[in-house]
């Protein structure tokens, strides 16, 4: 962790809904004027879309039927963890980016599926931003979320997950039922094994609740909307929450713990921002103390 130059990382699975959160994020740090350093967490796989499928296929070969991005040997955790290290130190540090499309293909002049060139950083920015699967990962030697200021998980319940990850590859992505099940057959292990462990390690977690049948993801025809869901949030230390004030100003919403805030769906937005803000601006406080 660092004063100078904090750290804020976004952690959940494929299809969990990290995106919309980052989103949220972006209006906080446009409203305040704050220079964010983003970084993707498929940025850090190690192999390209290619590679990975041959060495997916060499260890079906070898009988290793597990092989996923959840997991340490298809990333480069160690090196994650020193650019987090390296940018708490000093505020710079080397990123690249992973070309997911046609449309981010023709923008950064690299094929679909592959790693555009390491570059450093941009200069004078005000905190590092992460959002991918292991932004709170500790195990193997190496420690991720010992080097960040806010740890925030988005764990969706896993019927949700599965359906959102389903829609997501088989309408925009135009993968077969068959397929993304398989891929979610494969990560299970990972999942259970490297994902699952890095929400005990997380400051503040957002898990969405639907409201209707989610029994089999595998038959649903639409996704259930944020109306059609509650989101229970998770506090570590609750010390310093108001909670009385996010009561008040989220409608419907109730205590189930005393570390937890249940609040209906289409309010998540408005929750992350009542949540966040007063967080984000005690770090730029710290920061400018710290100068």
């Amino acid at each position: 962790m660092s004063q100078r130059h904090p750290i804020i990382a976004v952690t959940g699975s494929s299809g969990a809904g990290t995106t919309t959160v980052m989103k949220s994020f972006a209006h906080i740090f446009r409203r305040e004027n704050i220079r964010a350093q983003v970084i993707e967490g498929d940025s850090f796989h190690r192999f390209n879309r290619v590679e990975m499928r041959e060495r997916t296929r060499i260890a079906d070969l070898e009988g290793n039927h597990n092989l996923s991005h959840f997991g340490p040997d298809s990333n480069l955790l160690a090196e994650l963890e020193q650019t987090f290290r390296h940018y708490g130190e000093t505020g710079s540090g080397k990123v690249r980016k992973y070309v997911h499309d046609a449309e981010e293909a023709a923008e950064f002049k690299c094929d679909p599926g592959t790693f555009t060139e390491w570059r450093e950083m941009e200069p004078n920015t005000d905190l590092l931003f992460y959002e991918g699967l292991h932004g709170a990962y500790q195990g193997g030697g190496v420690d991720v979320a010992r080097h960040v200021d806010l740890l925030v998980g988005v764990v969706p319940i896993i019927n949700l997950e599965w359906i959102q990850k389903l829609h997501r590859d088989q309408n925009m992505r135009g993968y077969s039922q068959e397929a993304v099940v398989n891929t979610i057959l494969r990560r299970m292990p990972d999942y259970v094994n490297y994902i699952c462990p890095q929400f005990s390690h997380t400051h503040v977690n957002f898990q969405r609740v639907p409201t209707v049948d989610t029994s089999n993801p595998f038959i649903a025809k639409d996704i259930p909307s944020a109306d059609e869901s509650m989101v229970v949030i998770r506090f570590a230390n609750p010390k310093g929450i108001d909670f009385p004030y996010l009561l008040s100003m989220l409608q419907n919403s109730w205590m189930s713990r005393p570390n937890n805030i249940v609040v209906p769906g289409g309010k998540m937005g408005l929750a992350m921002q009542l949540i966040f803000t007063p967080m984000i601006l005690r770090l730029m406080d710290q920061k400018r103390r710290a100068s």
